[in-house]
């Protein structure tokens, strides 16, 4: 995923950039960036990996030689931004989220004329915001260009640029992500979670519309290319990687995340398939949520039978190796004994990918006395990777759980099945759940239907996608 902020203001605003930023640190862990401008000195940018450091520790010595009236800064799980450009349109700096799947055909064709060249990191990939700024270079305007690249990328590209006193963002062409302008009494800044901006003084103005086009100065919004009609905003920004104080579409994550619970429970209780347990539970942190709607509606009592040791370890997946991740999930679950001896527990988690660390969750539960583990996934069962956010950034659908069962249920022949397997009412979904359980060690499964999860969302369905579990744009 990822994340960006940026302000533009009559004083300095480097540390509302600053802060802006370090507020989207849930969205990546791979590098934060920060470019400034000034009238006079014009542009300052510092890049870092923050692969094993968080984005404010590796930026606080930066701050004291930042100042500016303008800048943008990013949280990126791919490639180092932001990146500065110079070109027929100035100089710039530019941020992309988003995911590039053509970039190769795309890499080629502006090669063709044998003028152009690209900067290649190790690997030899080409860094996505550069990518994204040889398009934009294409054409005569940074509005005409935006719009170029946007429609030249397969994927998706929500942008934020840079100029000097100005700032342009831009939508994706669907809305996948949201990007909402605030105000304060100085100036505007331009912000993926509006906790963010909010917290630092400013009030929401204005929401992009998909795929629209806006030029952010102190004084004001100017919108240069109109929003369009067509809306597919990722679902996951509610039940999953969006932060609890955010609202997106008018929908607040957290409230969310409680009536997707009760519904869970609530169409459990209405199919007598809720089993007799003594708490509901949470997955920390995104599965807590989801378990107290849970918990609320059936009038079970809430527990945290283990807390997660953050201090040192602040996500799991930080370290390179697959078995030192592991290891380290497994070291940072501190049982609370008395609430796991001889209970028949509930866990509620956000969503189930790709189960590597849940049979190591579920065998620490039963070490430490648990008489039942019933586990249920606060989203319907993923069964494609995302191909347009990276949310579920597997290189292979057979890196999902569901994928991998069907494959040993059926082989090649289970693939052609996927929406019989996802419909839990099917001899095929009964029978892919049951096998769930036999290789995690669970006592029962279940999955929130799409149907209710986009209920709790609350907003028009047709404007949400939903592709990582129907495969359909």
């Amino acid at each position: 995923m990822g994340g960006f902020f940026g302000a533009v203001s009559k004083r300095d605003c480097c540390l509302d950039i600053f802060f802006g930023v370090d507020y989207h640190s849930h969205l990546g862990t791979r590098c934060g960036g920060m470019a400034i401008y000034d009238r006079e000195d014009g542009f300052q940018r510092q890049i870092h990996s923050i692969d094993n450091t968080p984005f404010r520790t590796k930026f606080e010595k930066d701050m004291e030689k930042f100042h500016g009236t303008a800048g943008i800064g990013c949280i990126s799980d791919t490639d180092p931004e932001p990146l500065m450009v110079r070109s027929h349109l100035g100089l710039y700096a530019l941020s992309i989220v988003g995911i590039i799947n053509n970039a190769e055909e795309l890499i080629e064709k502006l090669s063709a004329d044998h003028r152009r060249q690209f900067m290649a990191m190790s690997t030899g990939k080409v860094n996505a915001a550069e990518l994204t700024a040889m398009l934009i270079n294409e054409k005569d305007s940074f509005a005409e260009g935006i719009r170029y690249a946007q429609e030249m990328i397969d994927g998706s590209a929500t942008i934020l640029v840079l100029t000097g006193d100005t700032i342009i963002a831009a939508r994706d062409l669907v809305g996948r992500l949201p990007v909402l302008v605030g105000a304060d009494a100085d100036g505007h800044c331009v912000s993926f979670e509006s906790f963010a901006y909010q917290k630092l003084g400013y009030h929401t103005v204005h929401e992009l519309g998909p795929g629209e086009i806006v030029e952010i100065s102190a004084d004001g919004v100017k919108t240069l290319v109109a929003p369009g009609e067509k809306m597919k905003i990722c679902a996951f920004l509610w039940t999953y990687y969006g932060y609890p104080n955010s609202n997106y579409e008018g929908r607040n994550v957290e409230l969310m995340r409680y009536d997707n619970g009760a519904r869970m429970a609530k169409d459990e209780m209405d199919a007598g398939t809720l089993p007799d347990i003594d708490s509901v539970a949470g997955m920390p942190d995104t599965g807590v949520p989801h378990a107290i709607g849970y918990a609320n509606y059936c009038k079970k009592t809430f527990a945290r039978p283990f807390i997660k040791y953050t201090p040192t370890w602040p996500r799991s997946f930080m370290p390179g190796n697959q078995s030192i991740r592991d290891r380290v999930a497994a070291m940072k679950q501190i049982p609370v004994t008395e609430l796991i001896e001889g209970k028949k527990l509930m866990f509620v988690d956000d969503s189930i990918v790709r189960g590597t660390q849940l049979r190591g969750t579920v065998e620490f539960l039963y070490a430490n006395g648990a008489k039942e583990v019933h586990m249920r996934s606060a989203c319907p069962p993923i069964m494609y990777r995302c191909k347009y956010l990276n949310f579920t950034s597997s290189r292979s659908e057979m890196d999902l759980l569901t994928r991998r069962i069907i494959q040993e249920l059926e082989g090649d022949e289970g693939q052609n099945h996927i929406e019989e397997y996802a419909d839990k009412t099917t001899e095929r979904g009964q029978c892919m759940l049951k096998s769930i359980c036999e290789k995690l060690g669970f006592n029962s499964l279940g999955y929130q239907s799409l149907e209710g999860m986009l209920d709790a969302i609350g907003i028009d369905k047709e404007k949400i996608c939903t592709y990582c579990w129907t495969g359909k744009e």
